[in-house]
């Protein structure tokens, strides 16, 4: 089973290998057929990435760096690709030697490639600090202008990241220059330890962890004047079901945290937060949000909180970013309407690409909202919009909700078997009003 392992392992490094070339290869062929559609030198290429990602199903971002690491090791770095055929090296590794010569010339990459030939063994039973380590070193050797400058450079890519952890978790993430990370982590520590030294039974990582919340926001506990989008059911948010609710930016969430973050809070900021809800209806079933139209050209705030809402994140297959643009499905130009069915939510970069000549997107039939995308090579892709919470994932089979009839909007039908799924939006938490305009907000038509 060991030999089947390791030949298993081979045959993956040999897989990345050749898609790599196949890369390589559909990204001369398509800057060939853009050339020839008389489309400008700098703009050539466009699109082949996202197409490179639909094909390995991987976000857009991914598939840029797999386009990047390809050329590289087919143009560049033949000795790095031989290894990777052999199974001397795996495509993880041969992506950090990618990177780690990135500020080189071609040509000094070349002969950095030369020097290490990791195709003759000599990385053989390296692990991945020894590989990086003999990779700096011999990019050092090559160029030090140039590895030193990309250090100093290194300084404009400082930014704060978010991404979800379990257990409704996150991990809020900076990335500084050294001398102002370690100050950073210094003042906190210092902090917890002044508290830890005068009874704070909190441990010290949990003390420095509250006290950079409250640096951040300014107030105790983090929460303040802020937008929030936590959508659950009635039956979760009323009467103690345990139907998952959805938090916008992180994912699912536990129904039992759901209500402790709406009403324990609510409860202990009494006098200085609401809560304002909103009420959405689902088609029974189906579990998709009803249609909202609009005659404006641009997607009016209501119809733009309903997208957000509905997709959750960016539409384009194997894509999570976040939601940066409310795209028209079919475009104005051609006519396209301002409605839910024809809008969707992006991020950015997919919604540049779409806009690349070869690329069309369609509403199409489904379970519930669904997009076909098609790219230049007349290959399509579907998309489908999440269900949102209280509706089965197969969608068939779903119940009755415990809605009253009597607050669906006029028109719908109102039988037991035809009541929509209500779902409850909680949102806009604002400072300095009370609670108790909560339960009028519920009532209220939204």
């Amino acid at each position: 089973m060991i030999d089947q392992l390791r030949e298993l392992e081979d045959l993956k490094s040999l897989a990345a290998a050749k898609q790599a070339r196949i890369t390589v290869a559909f990204d001369l062929s398509q800057r060939r057929e853009q050339a020839a559609a008389g489309v400008p030198a700098k703009e050539q290429g466009a699109g082949v990435a996202a197409q490179v990602a639909l094909a390995r199903r991987e976000s857009p971002a991914r598939g840029s760096r797999l386009l990047g690491l390809a050329k590289a090791l087919a143009t560049e770095m033949p000795h790095a690709l031989a290894a990777l055929e052999t199974g001397q090296l795996n495509e993880w590794r041969a992506t950090r030697i990618v990177k780690e010569t990135a500020c080189l010339s071609a040509e000094d990459r070349c002969a950095v490639d030369e020097e290490l030939a990791a195709n003759t063994g000599t990385l053989s039973g390296c692990g991945d600090r020894a590989i990086i380590a003999a990779v700096r070193a011999a990019a050092y050797r090559r160029d030090p202008r140039s590895v030193a400058k990309r250090a100093s450079h290194a300084v404009n890519e400082r930014t704060v990241s978010l991404r979800p952890a379990p257990d409704t978790m996150a991990r809020l993430t900076a990335l500084l220059p050294v001398a102002q990370g370690v100050a950073a982590y210094a003042a906190l520590t210092r902090h917890a330890d002044t508290l830890r030294s005068s009874g704070d039974e909190r441990s010290k990582g949990q003390i420095m962890a509250d006290q950079l919340v409250e640096n951040v926001t300014g107030t105790p506990g983090g929460v303040a004047g802020l937008e929030v989008q936590l959508v659950m059911t009635d039956r979760t948010l009323f009467q103690g079901d345990s139907e998952p609710a959805r938090l916008a930016g992180y994912g699912i969430v536990p129904a039992e945290w759901a209500r402790k973050a709406v009403r324990t809070e609510s409860e202990a900021n009494a006098g200085e937060l609401n809560i304002w809800l909103r009420r959405l209806y689902t088609a029974p079933g189906t579990g998709e949000l009803l249609a909202m139209d609009s005659k404006a050209r641009l997607f009016p705030p209501g119809l733009r909180r309903f997208l957000q809402i509905r997709d959750d994140t960016c539409r384009t297959p194997y894509c999570d970013a976040p939601i940066r643009h409310h795209d028209h499905i079919i475009p104005r130009h051609q006519d396209g309407p301002t409605t839910s069915n024809n809008g969707q939510g992006l991020c950015e970069a997919c919604n540049h690409t779409k806009e690349t000549p070869g690329f069309s997107a369609r509403p199409v039939p489904g379970p519930r909202h669904t997009v076909e995308l098609q790219t230049p090579t007349s290959h399509t892709y579907h998309s489908t919009a999440p269900p949102p919470p209280g509706t089965a994932p197969d969608v068939a089979g779903a119940g009755p909700n415990c809605t009253d009839p009597e607050t669906l909007p006029k028109g719908l039908p109102k039988s037991g078997q035809q009541r929509k799924h209500g779902v409850v939006v909680l949102g806009r938490v604002v400072p300095h009003r009370p609670l108790a305009a909560a339960a009028a907000a519920a009532a209220a038509p939204p």
